[in-house]
């Protein structure tokens, strides 16, 4: 696959999205998580190392798991081109880490049809039982959920493939997470993720004051709970770490999506108080969804939103 260069337009698409296919080891290597500071009128980025502790910081409210499903209707499209790009099929059964509300297993659900399988690994037992009635509520018969860890399922009966979104960055050790779930991938069979890239979002919210307050209380919030808002550029590491080939990568430029400020930061609110961070600076919470509408309107520019990485490999043949 050839590289695009930084300078290349890239092609109309009939969807609102960029495609840029690379090999992620040619991107510079992002270690840590991207922490956001306002500094004269600018949001500036210094790596730093996580936390030792990673705790969802989003929290698992209902309100969080109704964020979760309206967040994963604009996702859904690049997701499932993604999961097909990657060669996730009829009749396959297929691994879903860290299942949320069920939106990835619904994806890969339809995929694989009634002849296949699909099993969604979720903690948090309130998540799972929401997922769990909405398969049923769908007919999915062939979609179901466990409450355990990758590390405890049986490798006797191993998968065709091994997704995720935006799960790794919450890990504290993804490398360990996805050396686990290899060993339940059969030979020759796909482990695809997808992750954020804050990078260029921190960036489109360098003139926008109230974007760029937004950004960085998210940002820090994140930072504090040992998220890793940069997991995307770092699949290609995480990957090769884990013993697996390095991974093809497509990485999505998401728009159309301006709620997902306003609805992050509703469910980040109470950690970044627990935190003792301040949410003056972005006032409101109840009013900063029109407020954030305004000041792109004024500026003329489409919403920021991080882009998201996808990255996928065969597990190589013993």
């Amino acid at each position: 696959m050839r590289e695009r260069r930084s300078d290349e337009t890239p092609p109309t698409l009939s969807l609102p999205v960029q495609l840029a296919w690379f090999r992620l080891s040619d991107a510079p290597a992002l270690v840590g998580v991207i922490f956001a500071n306002v500094r004269r009128g600018k949001v500036t980025t210094t790596m730093v190392q996580p936390s030792d502790t990673n705790e969802y910081a989003l929290g698992s409210a209902e309100a969080e798991q109704e964020r979760l499903i309206r967040q994963a209707a604009w996702l859904a499209v690049h997701t499932e081109r993604f999961f097909s790009r990657a060669g996730i099929g009829t009749g396959q059964r297929v691994l879903d880490l860290g299942s949320g509300v069920g939106d990835v297993a619904l994806i890969a659900g339809r995929l694989v049809g009634p002849t296949g399988e699909v099993i969604g690994v979720e903690r948090n037992a309130l998540a799972l039982a929401r997922a769990a009635a909405r398969m049923r509520d769908l007919g999915l018969r062939h979609v179901r959920f466990t409450q355990t860890d990758a590390a405890d399922l049986p490798a006797e009966k191993p998968f065709d493939a091994a997704v995720g979104r935006y799960i790794l960055m919450f890990l504290r050790d993804p490398v360990s997470v996805l050396r686990d779930v290899s060993r339940i991938v059969r030979p020759g069979g796909v482990v695809a993720f997808q992750e954020p890239c804050w990078k260029s979002f921190l960036e489109a919210c360098e003139d926008l004051p109230l974007w760029r307050a937004g950004a960085a209380l998210m940002v820090e919030t994140f930072h504090r709970t040992g998220t890793n808002t940069q997991m995307g550029p770092d699949l290609s590491a995480t990957f090769v770490s884990a013993g697996l080939p390095e991974p093809e990568a497509l990485t999505d430029t998401l728009v159309g999506a301006e709620r997902w400020m306003p609805d992050v930061l509703q469910s980040l609110a109470p950690q970044a108080q627990a935190l003792n961070l301040s949410l003056a600076a972005v006032g409101d919470l109840a009013t900063l969804y029109p407020r954030l509408l305004e000041e792109v309107a004024s500026r003329n520019v489409p919403a920021p939103l991080p882009a998201m990485v996808g990255a996928w490999v065969r597990k190589l043949a013993l």
